[in-house]
């Protein structure tokens, strides 16, 4: 089924004991299709243990086998056969019965999303604002890990780039995580693969995933582009509650982001200033190249993480 020679099978009583019974201190967050607690466990043996005692793990919980067993299967076989720096590490899972988990280190910091768009206390800690430094670790932090994906002898195409799925650890390195949509991609990076489209991408997903259903390693390269534009401007990609004609991050600012003067005035508040003018524009002209409407026009994720780190 998977490759999991390195990865420990957990029992879901030990995962029960982990998370104190799954209890709603335990809780951590939610997506669509899963829940996720934070759980207790021996540092050297996995085993699980006491609140406090140990190292912190994140349990993820799909609650039903059917239709998410294939997801599950998914995340298992990519976050367990590849490990980097910049991808979240997979420590084991359970499959018992109709119970689907999997277990991983845990991510201090939480998501980019929380940090760049809730100006308030998460969960007990407080959101402090990210400085320009910060925001640049964490742009380079995540295409190391795209590239990574996509420079693999089978190359992986992530598929779900978000502020949610980018994960910060106590010294914001960055990770990818949810691997349940990653697809393997073709040799070519002018070569496509067919896709269905998650709802709740619409505005990171490259436009040729709408339009034609065709999947690249380059529409990755799209989505990044729009994660480093809700970097520098510390806005929404969509956001309802925006005036006529900005509720779409992308075809508000793509007129304007090579426009240095405009630029200082759209960038996040939050950073009060404190960035280097001529760097932010870099980045924001880099975004553009990112978000070209041909795939073959974008940089590959190599390009993007070099010209990233001579910024």
């Amino acid at each position: 089924m998977v490759a999991t020679s390195n990865l420990k099978e957990f029992s879901f009583k030990e995962l029960k004991m982990a998370t104190g019974n799954f209890s709603p201190d335990a809780w951590v967050g939610d997506g669509d299709l899963w829940k996720v607690y934070k759980g207790w466990m021996d540092e050297k043996t996995l085993a699980p243990s006491k609140s406090g005692d140990g190292m912190v793990v994140a349990i993820k919980e799909y609650p039903k086998m059917e239709p998410n067993f294939e997801l599950w299967q998914s995340e298992v076989n990519f976050s367990g056969r590849h490990y980097h720096p910049n991808l979240i590490g997979l420590l084991g899972y359970c499959w018992e019965d109709e119970k689907l988990l999997v277990v991983y280190e845990f991510m201090q910091k939480g998501t980019l999303h929380t940090h760049l768009f809730r100006n308030k206390k998460s969960r007990g800690c407080a959101i402090e604002p990210l400085s320009w430094d910060i925001r640049l670790k964490i742009a380079i932090g995540a295409a190391r890990g795209l590239t990574f994906l996509h420079t693999l002898e089978k190359k992986v195409i992530y598929k779900d780039f978000t502020t949610y799925t980018i994960l910060l650890d106590e010294n914001y390195n960055a990770k990818l995580s949810n691997f349940c949509f990653a697809r393997f991609g073709p040799s070519s990076e002018e070569a496509s693969v067919s896709t269905v489209i998650k709802a709740d991408i619409f505005g990171y997903i490259a436009p040729e995933c709408i339009t034609t259903g065709d999947l690249y390693l380059k529409s990755d390269v799209y989505g990044f582009g729009v994660v480093l534009l809700e970097l520098l401007m510390g806005l929404r990609v969509n956001d309802p509650e925006h005036p006529c004609g900005k509720q779409n991050l992308v075809d508000w600012l793509k007129p304007i982001l090579s426009q240095e003067t405009k630029l200082k005035t759209i960038m996040d508040a939050q950073m009060e200033g404190q960035y280097p003018s001529e760097a932010a524009l870099q980045a924001a002209q880099l975004s553009l190249r990112c978000l070209e409407l041909d795939p073959r026009s974008r940089p590959s994720m190599k390009e993007v993480m070099e010209m990233l780190k001579e910024i």
